[in-house]
């Protein structure tokens, strides 16, 4: 089962010892101190974040106490784009037995959500910013509950130790950012981030004025919270006193939302089997639903279909290959994907071999297609004819990927959704706005939207953090991002990059992104090989510079041939990737 010898040495002393573990009814991981320790890596979208990893991570933590740590920080120092007010997905790969799990904290919809909270007093869509700024975009934040069931399964540091480095951060203070600078400048102009006053203390100065680069910020109120889950755990935001604030702050006008204490104690994060299909001859796993993991993969698929012996990151049929089958799995994910606890979804029927078959006949990598419709998978007509067509869309995240001393690892997606989340700040975090990530009009010629509000429901998510195994079942390559509905196709412009492009992890990282949800192409047009744009326009293809305002944050760790660990991160961020060198194996006693 263990080919690559550097696993062999990890996982076999692992897999004894686990036993001897679950035997004495120990924290899973807690009798590894002795398993001989391979290099770990951490790649996050700030320094202080993957600090905190390999803090972490030499103090004996698993992958899942890393990424927790990490996360802590990046809701402090990367406040606009995930948190503790908001949600997200992990993937988990457990080396001993090769398999991986999966862990859903995607936000739901309060008790009294209503189809029409996103319509005006005419039945309009609200203006986003009107949408998002508000108390009816607040879901249940689910993210510490997410975490803290994963490390009850994977943890091996104790709960409240890993709370330490961002509890540290937050009272000492870090500097601002020039990215973090740059987005409370956007917000205090064109949002209304001033408008609530918590945030205007923390992000403002007395008049007013954004806080510059290089300001020292401290968060005592952060700290506090941090101590309280610390001792808590999630129970201490759905119960208590930094409860009540969070429903006093959703429910505060304008445009006051619904949520309850009621709806913060019933939520609770769950476990998930991710959604997995063959690449070549890889193995890729990511999210489930309401997640869009599927549709990453079926990029993939129908790219392989259309390019079965692909020529590079130089060549123009592969990019457009790649453009087309975006355009394809985009089509079919705005129209299928919503919560499959709620509706029906075709997760599986929209990978299956023949439809992607079917749909990659599609492709003509000569031309752009001129209309892209979602297709029909076998066996699921009835459920075609059920939904009317919408394309919600979903903002900006954040993204870790991590691998620990013993070959586990994690790939994690976290987010607020949208900059600064609802612009809504309460004992030191801001509340998410996911609710916005819902379709506003719940019909739409004269049908349903599969992805429309309803109560306890949970919103579609882009987050896509995947994991690739090698034909004998072993760890790959961990790979995401953040950037709203263009995740899907960043991460599967990162994993052709990888795999099939055999670029090094870095440089395919860095590679220029190209979105093909809808005709008009997102593209970095200046990061792309020379000679591809204008060769893809020539084709027809319709590329825009893209003026996204989150972009990408790819991270990315792979595992070469020798065990060694090659990771990257996003220059389009603040991230890094850090290692810790393999610790020597001790001579067997003669």
């Amino acid at each position: 089962m263990f080919d690559k010898p550097w696993l062999k040495r990890i996982a076999a002393p692992l897999f004894a010892l686990v036993l001897v573990a679950c035997a004495s009814g120990s924290m899973p991981g807690a009798s590894q101190e002795s398993a001989p320790r391979g290099e770990a890596m951490a790649a996050a979208a700030n320094p202080h974040a993957v600090d905190a990893a390999i803090e972490i991570l030499n103090a004996g933590g698993s992958a899942v106490d890393a990424a927790i740590a990490a996360e802590l920080v990046l809701g402090l120092v990367e406040p606009q784009s995930s948190g503790i007010g908001g949600g997200g997905f992990m993937l988990y790969y457990d080396a001993a037995s090769e398999r991986i799990g999966g862990y859903d904290g995607r936000e739901l919809a309060p008790a009294g959500a209503r189809p029409d909270m996103f319509l005006d007093s005419r039945g309009r869509p609200l203006p986003f910013l009107d949408a998002q700024a508000s108390g009816r975009s607040i879901g249940t934040p689910l993210l510490i509950s997410m975490m803290k069931l994963a490390h009850e399964d994977h943890g091996r540091l104790p709960w409240a130790r890993l709370f330490e480095p961002a509890i540290r951060l937050a009272e000492s203070g870090f500097e601002i950012s020039p990215r973090l600078a740059g987005f409370i400048a956007v917000a205090g102009e064109r949002m209304r981030l001033r408008a609530d006053f918590e945030a205007r203390a923390y992000f403002f100065d007395r008049r007013g004025n954004p806080l510059p680069v290089g300001t020292l910020l401290r968060n005592p109120a952060y700290a506090a919270t941090l101590r309280a889950i610390a001792e808590q755990g999630p129970r201490a935001l759905s119960e208590g006193p930094i409860a009540e604030a969070i429903v006093a702050a959703a429910r505060r006008n304008p445009r006051a939302g619904a949520l309850t204490l009621d709806d913060l104690r019933n939520a609770q994060a769950r476990r998930f089997e991710p959604v997995c299909g063959a690449y070549r001859v890889y193995r890729v796993c990511s999210t489930n639903a309401p997640a869009s993991g599927n549709a990453m993969i079926a990029i993939l698929g129908m790219y392989e279909r259309a390019r079965p012996h692909p020529e590079g990151a130089q060549s123009a049929d592969d990019w457009s290959a790649f453009l087309w089958a975006s355009r394809l799995a985009y089509a079919d994910r705005d129209y299928y994907m919503a919560d499959d606890t709620v509706v029906p979804v075709p997760t599986t029927e929209l990978i299956a071999p023949e439809y992607l078959d079917a749909r990659a006949r599609l492709i003509d990598v000569a031309h752009a297609p001129t209309q892209v419709n979602p297709g029909i998978p076998p066996g699921t007509g009835d459920l075609f004819e059920s939904w009317g067509r919408a394309a919600s869309n979903d903002n900006g995240t954040t993204h870790l990927v991590i691998v620990d001393a013993w070959g586990n690892a994690v790939s994690m997606t976290a987010t607020v959704e949208s900059v600064f989340g609802s612009q809504r700040m309460t004992n030191g975090f801001l509340l998410n706005n996911q609710l916005t990530d819902f379709a506003f009009e719940p019909n739409l010629n004269g049908r349903p939207v599969a992805n429309a509000v309803a109560p306890g429901k949970r919103p579609r998510s882009s987050m896509t953090p995947t994991i690739v195994l090698d034909r004998n079942g072993e760890l790959e390559l961990l790979v995401g991002s953040p950037g709203g509905s263009s995740i899907v196709g960043y991460t599967a412009r990162t994993t052709i990059g990888i795999l099939d492009w055999n670029l090094p992890v870095q440089e395919a990282i860095n590679y220029g992104n190209a979105t093909a949800r809808t005709a008009d192409i997102a593209t970095e047009i200046t990061r792309l090989p020379p000679g591809i744009a204008e060769a893809l326009t020539a084709r027809g293809w319709n590329l825009q510079q893209t003026s996204l305002g989150e972009v990408s944050g790819l991270h990315a760790i792979r595992v070469r041939a020798n065990g060694t660990l090659e990771g990257g991160a996003d220059p389009r961020r603040e991230g890094v990737v850090r290692s810790i060198a393999p610790a020597p194996v001790a001579a067997a006693s003669r």
